[in-house]
């Protein structure tokens, strides 16, 4: 048996509070499992949007059920990249230290463990969050506890060797998978033939992607595993467009889709969708921005039997908009959004990763150690962090790096300098 060292305490970025004051890396002692649990080694953690929001709820966050967190911390991070370390007894015919696996942090299960941190004793819990309610990737070790393993969350890798930094990308990534599967297309081969139904963006159409920040950029790069005929990105700040050309551009060609990026403040996008439609209108148009003025204007960009996908979300009390019925009820349109993915999401995002239908080094822009995520997170509240960033919190650097991408031999090497 592999050898690991596990030390007796451990760095963690810990929430005990409501608000950005209460958010702190700190040591903590380090979990040990139960016969039926796992700890693994945390060998890179991403730093998702959704913190922000759990920061500033604190206990009243719906995926944290009123838990005591001033008394019990929570640890955050629900993307990453783990290694087996220390194995339970009841699981060490199924489970080997030293084996790699990313963790699906929507956990469609009820509570087995700590029912009385909840509110009501759990009563009502039927789904649990890693960096939430369970323990999260923001640390240098993670218990996977049995809600985990029981629903189906732990996944291991298709291949051995791919770069932690990119596993811990299959997450949010998963959430686009799961975004674009939720596209269904009516189709009839002949009059008198039944409908059946195409699943995802439709082949050899007319994609819109409107919003070209981290996750859009994640849309174009799933959505060229369609081969749409036109992949159409839009945005206001052409500096985005830019980044989007010279992440898929040549990848786009290579598969003979035309992609087209366009800053809607200066050209009139309507006008380029029917040029490239001869007036038909798109076949699937993406809401990546959460922003109810696009979601409206999208509605004018649809064609008959398009979907309509709404992506980026909307601050509560803001989420009312308003929708031509006209245009889905004569255009029989689909209207359709997705929050987060399933384990099968995060799976089918590793198959493509391992087929290099995907590179999830495309979207990590920087690059630091676990003591940086506050910094991270500030960045992202600012809006100053355009990516993704990761941290490798057993690499200690006092060093953020901004890259224009991260590649499994930038990892390599980052790690040997450690």
């Amino acid at each position: 048996m592999t050898d690991f060292n596990i030390p007796a305490e451990m760095r963690a970025l810990t929430l005990s509070g409501t608000g950005i004051e209460h958010l702190k890396v700190e040591r903590v002692p380090t979990p040990r499992p139960g016969p039926n649990q796992l700890l693994a080694r945390v060998d890179a953690a991403g730093i998702c949007t959704s913190l922000i929001k759990l920061i500033d709820q604190g206990p009243a966050h719906s995926y944290v059920y009123g838990r005591d967190i001033a008394r019990y911390p929570l640890i955050l991070g629900d993307e990453g990249a783990v290694t087996l370390v220390e194995v339970g007894e009841g699981l060490r015919d199924r489970y080997r230290p030293g084996e790699r696996y990313v963790i699906q942090p929507a956990v469609d299960h009820p509570p087995i463990n700590f029912r009385e941190r909840y509110r009501d004793n759990g009563r009502g819990v039927q789904k649990l969050g890693v960096g939430y309610s369970l323990p999260g990737h923001l640390a240098e070790y993670i218990l996977i506890q049995e809600e985990i393993l029981a629903a189906g969350c732990l996944l291991s890798l298709p291949s051995p060797d791919m770069a932690a930094a990119h596993v811990a990308m299959s997450e949010p990534l998963s959430c686009v998978i799961s975004a674009q599967d939720h596209h269904m297309h009516l189709v009839q081969s002949k009059p008198l033939e039944p409908r059946s139904v195409v699943k995802g963006l439709r082949p050899g159409g007319v994609t819109v992607i409107m919003g070209a920040g981290a996750m859009g950029r994640m849309h174009v790069e799933l959505a060229l595993s369609y081969r749409p005929r036109v992949i159409i990105c839009s945005d206001l700040i052409s500096e985005r467009l830019d980044i989007v050309q010279r992440l898929f551009g040549a990848r786009a060609a290579q598969l003979g889709v035309a992609l087209h990026v366009v800053n809607s403040a200066e050209t009139d996008l309507k006008a380029l969708i029917d040029q490239v439609t001869d007036f038909r209108g798109a076949d699937d148009v993406i809401v990546a921005v959460g922003s109810a003025r696009a979601i409206e204007t999208a509605q004018t960009y649809v064609g008959r039997g398009a979907v309509l996908n709404l992506f980026g979300g909307l601050k509560r009390g803001q989420d009312i908009v308003g929708f031509d019925t006209t245009t889905i009820h004569y255009k029989e349109i689909n209207v359709t959004g997705s929050s987060g993915g399933s384990p099968w999401d995060v799976a089918r995002t590793l198959e493509l990763m391992a087929a290099g239908e995907v590179d999830a080094g495309n979207h990590i822009t920087r690059i630091g150690d676990l003591e940086h995520a506050p910094a991270f997170l500030d960045m992202i509240r600012a809006q100053t962090l355009d990516g993704k960033a990761v941290v490798y919190p057993h690499r200690r650097t006092a060093e953020i790096l901004s890259v224009p991408r991260w590649t499994a031999e930038d990892e390599r090497r980052y790690l040997q300098t450690a």
